[in-house]
């Protein structure tokens, strides 16, 4: 059964996972880096994930062919959408809503690998409905 508790387990998992690249890495690198390493940082620890997964799309009932990805769905619960932006916008945060109410998914992890400090200043989460109906 997955529960609140277990989702908060995997964040901070999937959290550790993106601090060591960015350890590694450093700010001012392109996205496609981190999201290629991330890739292997998730193997090395065993996390199930899905990369560059397509959003399905409905609009008045029918599914719309777009070319709408998310970069990571993790254990079929998580959404991680990476950036590598001087700040993180209202429109990202728009973003990775969107993106866990399309895919009905209970969390979203938005995480910004350009800040020095990736714990303090590069990560942010956020929860829907599907969140709080669990327990």
């Amino acid at each position: 059964m997955i529960t609140q508790a277990y989702i908060t387990d995997l964040t901070y998992t999937i959290n550790g996972a993106c601090i060591e690249v960015h350890k590694i890495l450093g700010p001012g690198l392109l996205e496609s880096v981190y999201h290629k390493c991330l890739e292997e940082e998730f193997r090395l620890r065993n996390i199930n994930f899905q990369s560059e997964l397509k959003i399905p799309i409905i609009y008045k009932g029918k599914e719309i062919n777009c070319e709408f990805f998310c970069d990571f769905l993790i254990e079929d619960l998580i959404v991680l959408e990476l950036k590598s932006v001087s700040s993180i916008t209202d429109i990202h945060k728009a973003q990775i809503i969107n993106y866990i109410n399309l895919m009905k998914k209970p969390k979203g992890i938005l995480v910004n690998f350009n800040v020095k400090n990736l714990y303090h200043d590069g990560q942010e989460t956020f929860v829907n409905k599907y969140y709080e109906t669990l327990r």
